[in-house]
């Protein structure tokens, strides 16, 4: 009996600081946000957020975004990450740390990157100036915002599917190629699907970044039309506390859906992945 009550206490103890961090760090400000929200009572915020075409607009824009960045991103890294696990090269670990590079990076410094890259002064302008006579600007535009969010998503993907192509059994590709299968038949039929429960969580943790990163956009320009910079317009400049936490509940509520889906179809990896 002793020993039981003793075991008790210290899983609970054990448990202490996780659950302190889970109630100052989540809880907490989750309840804040529904009370925000209730103002001046529980639906007018949540009413106007589904029936004003702005914010409707700027829910299917960051959507949009998300799903782009996030298929562009899994098709990138998975042709990157299978070569990378699959082949010895001379500078290797200098490849690989140059492409997880941006992982240091803060949104903001995306967001001058990318304006460094296609903004009035940048490099692509200059290029498309002396080549065609027009200088080419979207750095402040939901394209450069693809560019940024591209840019600090591939890494993330390219360090799990190189993990996840280290596990494949190559004997199931050489049984399939004794078979007569092409290249193209393995890559479909063998390691697609030995790498879609890694890719589904690396994709689901991609989507969730995209749909409330800030600094990029915050960085780019305050006028592009997406959640997480109408959450600060409303909070900041408008003062309409009830609708931006309604907003915010609204981005939390498809981001966790699109968690829950993904843990769903892959059991814990996605949680392992992010």
């Amino acid at each position: 009996m002793q020993d039981s009550t003793f075991s008790t206490r210290t899983r609970v103890f054990l448990l202490a600081p996780a659950l302190a961090v889970f109630c100052a760090f989540w809880l907490l400000p989750l309840v804040a946000l529904l009370q925000a929200s209730a103002v001046p009572n529980a639906f007018t915020a949540y009413r106007e957020v589904l029936t004003n075409s702005r914010y409707l607009h700027s829910l299917l824009a960051t959507i949009a975004l998300s799903l782009a960045v996030t298929a562009a991103t899994l098709v990138l890294s998975t042709i990157a990450g299978l070569f990378l696990a699959r082949r010895e090269l001379p500078a290797k670990r200098l490849l690989v740390a140059l492409l997880t590079f941006p992982l240091a990076f803060p949104g903001v410094v995306v967001g001058f990157m990318v304006i460094m890259l296609a903004g009035r002064q940048g490099l692509v302008g200059a290029i498309s100036l002396r080549l065609t006579g027009d200088r080419w600007v979207f750095a402040y535009s939901l394209s450069g915002l693809f560019l940024g969010y591209l840019y600090f998503s591939i890494p993330r993907v390219i360090v799990t599917v190189m993990a996840a192509a280290t596990k494949l059994d190559a004997s199931l590709e050489e049984a399939a190629r004794s078979l007569g299968a092409s290249p193209w038949r393995i890559f479909i039929d063998v390691v697609m699907p030995a790498l879609m429960p890694a890719l589904i969580a690396a994709g689901a943790v991609c989507f969730a970044t995209a749909m409330g990163a800030f600094g990029t956009a915050f960085t780019l320009a305050t006028d592009l039309d997406v959640l997480p910079m109408t959450i600060y317009t409303e909070f900041t400049l408008n003062a309409n506390l009830a609708t931006a936490a309604a907003l915010s509940i609204v981005l939390g509520l498809v981001t966790w859906a699109v968690l829950a889906v993904a843990r769903s179809l892959t059991g814990a990896t996605v949680a392992a992945t992010a």
